[in-house]
């Protein structure tokens, strides 16, 4: 992997009422991930396929700074961003939390999601592409 890009790699595990993930970078674990359940990408209910993303530094009057998961199939705006429990609180995106709680459900999701932008916004500031691989856990 050259220089300029690096690699977060969200290993997930499947349940009826949500997924979990585990979110890493350059092999360390930043942190745990909730998304809503697997209903074949549909807008607002489905979490986003598994594949490879790009990641970018956005900015939303309702979000502020955060980052957006960017060429998803027939998707858009999916973001990283704070909730605790998908099933009520995602139309689709990505929640960083410090822990799992439930299918689809975590806690100290703010926490969580700081912890990730501290790593990845200085990095992307200095002109890194960092590519999101979401697969399912083994």
């Amino acid at each position: 992997m050259s220089k300029d890009k690096m690699e977060l790699i969200l290993n997930r595990k499947y349940f009826p009422h949500g997924t979990n993930g585990e979110l890493f970078f350059n092999g360390n674990k930043i942190c745990n991930t909730i998304e809503l359940p697997w209903k074949a990408n549909q807008r607002r209910v489905s979490c986003i396929p598994e594949g490879k993303y790009l990641i970018r530094k956005r900015f939303s009057v309702k979000y502020k700074w955060h980052l957006e998961v960017t060429g998803v199939k027939s998707r858009d705006a999916i973001l990283f961003h704070p909730f605790n429990d998908a099933l009520k609180e995602s139309k689709g995106c990505i929640a960083p939390v410090t822990a799992i709680t439930g299918e689809g459900k975590g806690r100290q999701s703010r926490l969580a999601s700081e912890r990730l932008k501290e790593i990845l916004y200085p990095l992307l500031e200095r002109g890194f592409v960092i590519r999101l691989i979401i697969q399912q856990s083994t």
